[in-house]
C-alpha cells in the first residue's frame, strides 16, 4: 500500500553570506497511514524546517531547493499554491511548536477554530462556532460551552495546546504535524497531551509525524522513529530495535544521556554542539563529537546502510567493505576488524 506521505531527498537551504546552506539534507522518510513517525533530534538539527517545508511554508531566505513531497498521492511541492493552500489545515493538521505565539491573543479561541472550518468552505459562521465547542470537547477542554469565548492569555499554557489541536483537527486532516506539543509543559500535563494525542490518532483514525527532541515522548507514542542529525536522517527503524539496539554513535548517545543509572551518578553527556548548517564539513556532520569516528568520518558523507530488518543507519561503520572511503583510506570493514 503507498505510504500516506512520502518524503523523498528533501533538501532546504538558506542564504547566508550569499552561500547557500543546507538545514535540511537529502531527507527522506514515510509516514503509512494510521502511523505515528517520531522525528526526533537537539534543537537545531531540521526537525521543524522539515516540517515547514513538507507544507511549503519556508520564508525566504529559505526555500525548498530539491526533492519531492507526496501526500495523498500528489507532490506537494508540484501543485499550484492556490491548491497548496486546500491541503494545509483541511487535509495536513499542523500544531505549531509554541501555541502562545501560534494563537491569535485577540481573537476567542473558538472565533479561532471556526475561522479554520469557514475559510476551507466547510462551514457557515454559525454552524462553524457550534463546531468549535463539539472540537474543544473532543480534546478535552473543560467546560467547552464557556472556553470557546476565552481569549489565547486566560488559558493555562496546557489548555492553549489544547485549543490549538482542536484547531488543527477542525478539518478532520489525514495527517496532522505535531511540532514540539509537550515543550514548556510540566510532566503531568506533559502526559495529558500524549493520551490525548493517542487517543485522537484512534477516534479520528490519524497519521502522526510527531517532532521532539525527547526520546520519552518518542517511547510513548510513535510507531517508528527517524533520528535527525545536523539536517539529515542518521537512523531510522521501529522504536523497539532503536532502543533495544541504536547502531548509529548519536542515537546511542542520546540514549546513554538519559537518566536511569544509579542515584547520584553523573548523566553522561554528547560533547559538542550541532553545527550550524554553515558550519558542516565535508564528511559525516556527527565527527567531531563521535567517539567511534575513523578516516573516512570526515571526508566523505556516508550513505543510509541497511543494519537489520527495516533498520538502516547513515554511518560508515556499516557500509561494506570499500564504500564511501577516498583512496588510501581504512575501510569500515577494516575499522571493525
Amino acid at each position: 500500500m503507498e505510504p500516506l506521505l512520502s518524503v523523498e531527498h528533501l533538501t532546504t537551504t538558506f542564504d547566508a553570506g550569499g552561500r547557500p546552506f543546507a538545514a535540511v539534507d537529502d531527507v527522506t522518510f514515510t509516514v503509512a497511514r494510521g502511523e505515528t513517525l517520531g522525528l526526533v533530534g537537539e534543537s537545531g538539527c531540521g526537525k521543524s524546517v522539515t516540517a515547514l517545508s513538507i507544507l511549503r511554508l519556508v520564508d525566504p531566505p529559505g526555500r525548498v531547493r530539491g526533492g519531492t513531497v507526496r501526500f495523498e498521492g500528489r507532490d506537494l511541492l508540484a501543485l499550484p499554491e492556490e491548491e497548496m493552500r486546500r491541503v494545509r489545515g483541511a487535509r495536513i493538521g499542523l500544531v505549531f511548536q509554541e501555541p502562545t505565539t501560534a494563537l491569535n491573543p485577540v481573537l476567542t479561541i473558538g472565533h479561532q477554530i471556526a475561522e479554520a472550518l469557514v475559510a476551507h468552505g466547510l462551514a457557515s459562521w454559525g454552524e462553524a462556532r457550534a463546531r468549535a465547542v463539539e472540537l474543544l470537547r473532543a480534546v478535552s477542554m473543560p467546560d467547552p460551552e464557556e472556553r470557546v469565548a476565552d481569549y489565547p492569555h486566560q488559558l493555562s499554557g496546557g489548555l492553549r495546546q489544547r485549543a490549538l489541536i482542536a484547531i488543527a483537527l477542525a478539518c478532520r486532516p489525514s495527517l496532522l504535524i505535531a511540532d514540539e506539543p509537550t515543550t514548556a509543559l510540566d510532566v503531568t500535563i506533559q502526559a495529558q497531551i500524549l493520551d490525548l494525542l493517542r487517543d485522537l490518532k484512534r477516534r479520528f483514525d490519524l497519521s502522526l509525524l510527531l517532532i521532539t527532541h525527547d526520546l520519552g515522548v518518542v517511547a510513548q507514542t510513535a510507531d517508528r522513529v527517524a533520528v535527525m542529525y545536523a539536517g539529515r536522517i542518521v537512523e531510522e527503524a521501529s522504536v523497539h530495535a532503536v532502543f533495544a539496539s541504536p547502531k548509529h554513535p548519536y542515537t546511542q548517545g542520546l540514549l546513554a544521556s538519559l537518566p536511569g543509572e544509579a542515584a547520584g551518578s553523573r548523566l553522561r553527556a554528547i560533547e559538542g554542539t550541532v553545527p550550524a548548517p554553515d558550519r558542516v564539513g565535508r564528511g559525516c556532520a556527527f565527527e567531531p563529537r563521535c567517539p567511534a569516528r575513523f578516516a573516512p568520518c570526515g571526508a566523505v558523507v556516508p550513505s543510509l546502510a541497511p543494519v537489520g530488518p527495516g533498520h538502516v543507519a547513515r554511518c560508515h561503520l556499516y557500509e561494506p567493505a570499500g564504500g564511501g572511503r577516498a583512496p588510501g583510506q581504512t575501510s569500515a570493514a577494516e575499522h571493525r576488524a
